[in-house]
């Protein structure tokens, strides 16, 4: 999040971590612009924030021609301001899954021409893997799949690498150690990516921004040796979204 209170210092840390692969979080909804809230009116509140209703937010993209002009503008300095960092970008997503919404999907792919972008999140949650690992547990309604198959048909026109699966929707902010050893044989043939949401410490502003989830387990299921020896012996190999782009 490019825009984030402490996006300095994130890149400051991923500039030490050489091998860390470094992707692009759009916030198009709930968070703040790069843009002055000046130059985004009719996009953001009083507060200068975004709007926090994807719903709402989304028509404004669809219908309104000030609206997507501006969404332009912020999308293009968002990569500006990634590509300032000095960071190889490995890929974009967007926040709440926002890059599933078709304006913002198109906007993505003809700004990102200009950025060297490679590879785009596909937000395409199985079901059937999340049951096989926690058996009768109730899961939430997964991204639409129409979305998600527009989506996938709009980047593989595009020639942009993919994701097969993705896994850390249904199990947002509970990606703990026992889910992921028991989701990590269940998962399904091809490329998967596991999100977290980590974090060294339970603060107030993580509690009031993202209320029920656990980041401290989450980065405790990311170092754990248990997690790394289970991948090991599953034959999984790990890899960033720029090894899957094309040649050239």
């Amino acid at each position: 999040m490019v825009a984030a209170p402490a996006a300095a210092d994130a890149v400051a840390r991923a500039r030490r971590l050489t091998s860390l692969n470094v992707g692009l979080h759009l916030v198009l909804i709930d968070g703040s612009p790069v843009l002055r809230p000046g130059e985004l009116d009719g996009l953001v509140g009083r507060n200068g924030r975004f709007d926090d209703n994807p719903l709402r937010a989304g028509l404004r993209f669809f219908f309104r021609t000030a609206a997507r002009r501006h969404l332009a503008a912020e999308i293009r300095a968002q990569f500006e301001a990634f590509r300032a960092t000095g960071l190889v970008l490995d890929h974009i997503n967007a926040h709440k899954h926002m890059h599933l919404h078709p304006t913002v999907a198109r906007l993505v792919v003809e700004i990102g021409r200009d950025y060297r972008l490679h590879a785009v999140r596909l937000p395409a949650e199985l079901t059937a893997p999340l049951r096989r690992a926690f058996p009768g547990e109730r899961l939430p309604m997964p991204p639409p799949r129409f979305a998600v198959a527009a989506l996938r048909r709009r980047l593989r026109r595009a020639r942009l690498a993919i994701n097969d699966h993705v896994f850390g929707i249904a199990w947002s902010g509970a990606m703990t150690e026992d889910r992921v050893l028991a989701l990590l044989p269940c998962l399904p043939a091809g490329v998967s990516e596991i999100y977290f949401h980590p974090a060294a410490e339970l603060t107030p502003a993580l509690q009031a921004d993202m209320p029920g989830y656990r980041p401290t387990e989450e980065l405790a299921a990311l170092i754990s040796p248990r997690v790394r020896r289970r991948i090991e012996e599953l034959g999984i190999r790990l890899v960033g979204y720029t090894d899957l782009a094309p040649a050239g």
